[in-house]
């Protein structure tokens, strides 16, 4: 039992669990869903995206679920992914939207491939959306996609993810998510990443984001733990993941896994159990 327990938030992502689907989820499902975990407790939901339709079309409907859904949200903070200034103007009409997630990658070639940019022209992107955030009263979270590795000869290093995240640092994001995008991470670089940042920024709240095999993301969770991390992102039986990943298997961490281990290690969640088994027992009728 690790000594010091505290709080841990909980960013639950049926957004990244459904955005690479093969078939089409209807928009009354994904609201139904949506109103399950409303219930749950967790600290975020990630819950849909204005992008390109053509580049996620799974999500195209993100609109009509935040319509839909509106009466019902008080309470819970939501957060949604844009990629340019036409998608957080369009996130940012909707009142109940806290948080915009924006993909910034570590590696060029993804960059390139995920937003159709170079990282520069990303960051130029990036602080104009802070912008509009800011007046809107609203957060932005800045995922740092390929935190960990990449998949196409880019070069990486532990030090290239900690200079991006100390250049975010100094623009303003309060909230950084190293994103372990393809499942790579080894967990020496995760307690590196995490025991450099979080005390040289201690205003910022830093998240991880990581996808695993199953079996394989508690080592990950323990070096975070243990390097100060206290904000985790997960699916619902670990479903979703990168399609980039080098296994099949690998997805998301499965949410009522990590909070059940969570707990069990004396960490606070926030979490409804019973609400969130409800959940858990809904997810296979959306993720067949």
């Amino acid at each position: 039992m690790r000594q010091g327990k505290g709080e841990v938030q909980i960013v639950e992502c049926p957004r990244d669990a459904m955005q690479g689907l093969p078939y089409h989820v209807p928009a009354e499902k994904k609201i139904e869903y949506l109103r399950t975990l409303f219930d749950c407790g967790f600290h975020t939901l990630d819950c849909g995206s204005f992008v390109s339709a053509a580049a996620v079309p799974q999500l195209a409907d993100t609109a009509q679920v935040l319509q839909a859904t509106a009466a019902e949200s008080d309470g819970n903070r939501l957060l949604v992914i844009v990629a340019n200034e036409r998608g957080a103007k369009e996130a940012l009409a909707f009142p109940q939207v806290q948080f915009l997630g924006f993909p910034f990658s570590v590696s060029e070639t993804f960059q390139l491939r995920n937003t159709n940019t170079t990282r520069e022209e990303a960051v130029k992107r990036l602080l104009r959306i802070r912008d509009l955030a800011a007046e809107a009263g609203k957060e932005c979270v800045v995922y740092l996609s390929m935190g960990f590795g990449n998949p196409y000869g880019d070069p990486y290093s532990p030090e290239d993810t900690a200079r991006w995240a100390e250049r975010m640092a100094a623009y303003g994001f309060r909230y950084i998510s190293l994103s372990d995008t393809v499942g790579a991470a080894d967990p020496a670089h995760v307690a590196q990443l995490f025991g450099e940042l979080i005390p040289r920024f201690p205003e910022v709240v830093f998240g991880a984001h990581f996808h695993s095999v199953p079996g394989g993301w508690r080592e990950k969770v323990d070096a975070a733990l243990d390097a100060g991390c206290r904000r985790f992102d997960g699916a619902i039986k670990g479903f979703g993941g990168c399609p980039f990943a080098a296994d099949a298997l690998t997805g998301n961490l499965p949410t009522e896994l990590l909070v059940d281990y969570l707990e069990s290690e004396g960490w606070e969640t926030g979490i409804d159990r019973e609400a969130l088994a409800s959940a858990v027992a809904k997810a296979p009728a959306i993720f067949q």
